[in-house]
Parts: structure tokens; sequence; C-alpha cells
């Protein structure tokens, strides 16, 4: 894999006159922004890990609930019923030789404001669930709303909170239902006679009613047991055995593509089009870091799960013989790029700050303009990962392991994402009806070895 050089931070030589110690400030300098950028992304996550578990409440309503409970006691008013006073009076005695009376006072009016915050957020939490398991809107014929329907969309805004980052509503989601075993089979045989014959739908009948009798119900059991304590009991099972224990190909069954647009060509320079898609993709993944995404809502209203976007950028599928596992990293600086069966390794940072699309395309244009052939084995190195997944865990194992290999495989494995820089146009003509097709599959699985 090639790479640029990367600056080194200090050097020495050891002479017959001595040490030659050599210092770069610019390289210093790096690793010190570097190093910042680290800490303020840690500090962004910590914020609004506490944003969003106290979402929706936020901390200016605990300011308010504060401000106005210790502001009543002032005025010699007991907003909590005598709650602040026990409070005093149990939990902050053995203080007494700390605090002075007004203080204690006023720390267990915070202490109070503090309970009542969370108990608001934990019963709003609550209601959000409640009200987000009616699902008579999704039936409703269009531009007639019932008004029923109208007072339901008014309780979700009022429960909902102001401003709410990605991730905001994944406690206030209601668990998803466990269906019964009879609703589950009768579904099932409707939707497979069309497929079977008259003799075949009968058999076929005599075993979902003998599995819905016999095991099926103690089945249903475990499936309730786990809805009680996971807030969806499939989703973790389908990841495991049916996402990573699936042994086929994933090229054109799991993986998707990225294209910039389609109907226009901003401009006919390739490295340029591929540095502002590339620049584009990283603005949109500092924004979804951050969590400065507004949740999808159905309606503008309804919220739906988030979760499957925090693995959308810096990971990657790890094959195995039996099953597959997930590499999910933080953070991720640079690139994987693929040209003319070459892999090239870009760094998509500078000082902390990410790379203007300008300087992408200086780093591309030199990846186009690089007459190197591929290096012995590498053109179609990358066919191992559109077969099916075990012959490509046994080459891993056995090819990949240690050395260079494994390292350039790390690179690979570690990228933020895989960028393809082909040598053959693609895109829409109006001219030719299949280019779109023709689009499609060259996005999807290209030659199978440059993908």
């Amino acid at each position: 894999m090639a790479e640029a050089h990367q600056a080194v931070a200090f050097q020495f030589t050891v002479t017959p006159d001595g040490v030659d110690f050599r210092l770069s400030q610019e390289a210093l300098k790096q690793i010190y922004l570097s190093g910042l950028h680290s800490w303020k992304k840690r500090f962004i996550r910590l914020k609004n890990s506490f944003l969003t578990g106290v979402y929706p409440g936020s901390p200016s309503g605990w300011l308010a609930i504060s401000a106005v409970t210790v502001g009543s006691t002032w005025v010699h008013v007991d907003l909590s019923r005598g709650a602040i006073s026990r409070i005093q009076k149990h939990l902050l005695s053995s203080c007494s030789r700390y605090f002075n009376l007004r203080q204690q006072t006023l720390l267990s009016a915070l202490i109070f404001s503090t309970g009542a915050w969370v108990l608001g957020i934990w019963l709003r939490r609550q209601m959000l669930k409640v009200l987000l398991s009616y699902h008579g809107w999704m039936f409703e014929p269009h531009g007639k709303t019932s008004f029923s329907t109208k007072v339901w969309v008014a309780l979700v805004k009022v429960m909902s909170g102001r401003h709410p980052l990605l991730y905001s509503f994944q406690t206030s989601l209601p668990k998803l239902p466990v269906p019964r075993v009879e609703d589950t089979i009768q579904r099932y045989l409707e939707s497979v006679q069309p497929l079977l014959e008259k003799e075949k739908f009968e058999q076929m009948e005599v075993l979902a009613r003998d599995f819905q009798q016999k095991v099926g119900t103690r089945l249903q059991k475990f499936l309730v047991l786990k809805s009680w304590w996971a807030t969806n009991y499939v989703s973790d099972w389908w990841e495991e055995y049916i996402y990573l224990r699936g042994r086929g190909p994933i090229m054109v069954n799991s993986n998707y593509y990225l294209m910039d647009f389609l109907y226009i060509t901003p401009t006919p320079i390739q490295a340029a089009r591929a540095g502002n898609c590339v620049h584009a993709i990283l603005k949109y993944r500092r924004q979804l870091d951050r969590e400065e995404l507004a949740p999808v809502m159905a309606l503008g209203v309804v919220p739906m799960c988030s979760y499957q976007m925090e693995r959308m950028f810096n990971t990657t599928r790890i094959p195995g013989k039996e099953a597959d596992s997930l590499l999910h990293l933080a953070d991720s600086r640079h690139l994987a790029v693929f040209h003319r069966g070459r892999f090239f390794k870009v760094w998509l940072y500078h000082g902390g700050k990410h790379l203007p699309p300008r300087d992408l395309e200086m780093q591309f244009q030199r990846i186009l303009d690089d007459p190197s052939p591929p290096q012995p084995g590498e053109l179609r190195l990358a066919a191992l990962t559109a077969g099916s997944r075990v012959p490509w865990a046994e080459a891993r194992a056995k090819f990949f392991s240690r050395g260079k290999n494994r390292a350039s495989l790390d690179c690979i494995d570690r990228a933020a994402f895989f960028l393809a820089l082909d040598e053959e146009p693609q895109g829409f003509s109006p001219e030719r009806e299949e280019s779109l097709s023709d689009y499609a599959k060259s996005l999807l699985h290209g030659h199978c070895y440059d993908r």
C-alpha cells in the first residue's frame, strides 16, 4: 500500500563526538494539534451523552426549577410540602459542623430540585413511550386526519423536548412488541399460499398448527421474557445469526455505495469531483459524530431509531469461518483509495482540521498520475471480498495475519471509508436508456475486484 512519508518529531544519531539530537517543531505542532482534536471530540461526546441522557429535559430546565425552589425558600414559601425540611433533617444533619443553617437549606433545596427535575424527565419519557405506541395515524387516508390523531400529535409535541440531538429520542422509544404466535403463523400461511400447490399448502398448515401447539408456545415465552429487558428483542439476534453468520457474498446483498451528482456533471476533472465529494462526506461525518443531525421523524412528529447511523463510517466487517465480526472505531483519520489495481492510504487531516477540497484534489490527482504498476498479486486482490465469506476468512488468516500484508490490510480495515477511482467513465446519458442500469451495476459491484 502506497502512502506519503510522515514527519518525524525527533531523531538522534550516535557519533564518536556524542549524540546528535534533532527536534522537528512542525512535527511536534502536528502532534499537539492532533491531541487537541482528539480531546475536543471526547469532550463533545461527553457533553452529548449528558444532554441525551437527560432528554426531553434540559440543563436550563434544572436551572429554572432550582431558581424557583431556592427563591421560594428566601420568601419562606415551601413549594416542596415539607420535602426540603425532611432532606435537611435526615440527610444533612451530620453536616451541621460544615454548613450553617442557611447553607443547609440551600443545599436541601437544590437536592429537591434535582430530584423533581429527574422525576419530570422520567415521567415525560414514559408518556412519550405510551404516546408513540399509537399507530392509528399510519392507517388514515392522506389529508383526512382524525381529531384523535390531531390531539395525539399535539401531545407528542408537548412531551418532546426542544432541539433534540440525533440520539435524543432513543430512551423514549417504546419497546418492540412481541406478536402473538397465532398472528405470526397466520401471516406466514398467507404469504406462502400463492407459492405452494394445494396439497403442499395443506401439509404446511398441519405443520404450522403443530408448531403452534408444541414448540411455538414455549419459544414465545422466551421472546416475551427477553422483551422485558431488551428494547428490541430481535435486533441483536438478527445481526448475529442473519447478518454476521450469513456465509454468502455481501457485495450485492449488504454493501452500499455513494455517488455525487446523477443528472449533472459539475466538473469533468475526476480528482476535483472526488475531492469535493470526500470533503462533503467528512463534513457529514463530523455532524454525525457531534450528533448535530436532526433525528429522522415520520410526519415531522414520530421519531425513528437512529442507532443504525452510528456505524455508517469507520466500520468494517471482518470475515470469520463461522461468523463475521464488526470492527468499529471512534475515529479514523485516513481514507483507503483504489485505482488501477493499487491501494493508497490518504490522510484526511492537517493541524487537527479536515483537508480542504483543493488539497484532497491534489492528492487524488497524484494517484491518478502515478504510472507505477500494481504489486504482484495486488491487481485483483479485492475479489476475495466479493465471494463467499469462508474462503475469504481462510485466505485472510493464511496470508494476511502478519507482516506487511497485515499492516496494509489494517490500513484498509481502519479507513473512514473506501474510495474507488475508476478508469471507465460512468454516469447518466439521455441517449442511452441502459446508462442508469450500467451506472448502478458499476457502483454496486464494478468488476468484482475493484470494489
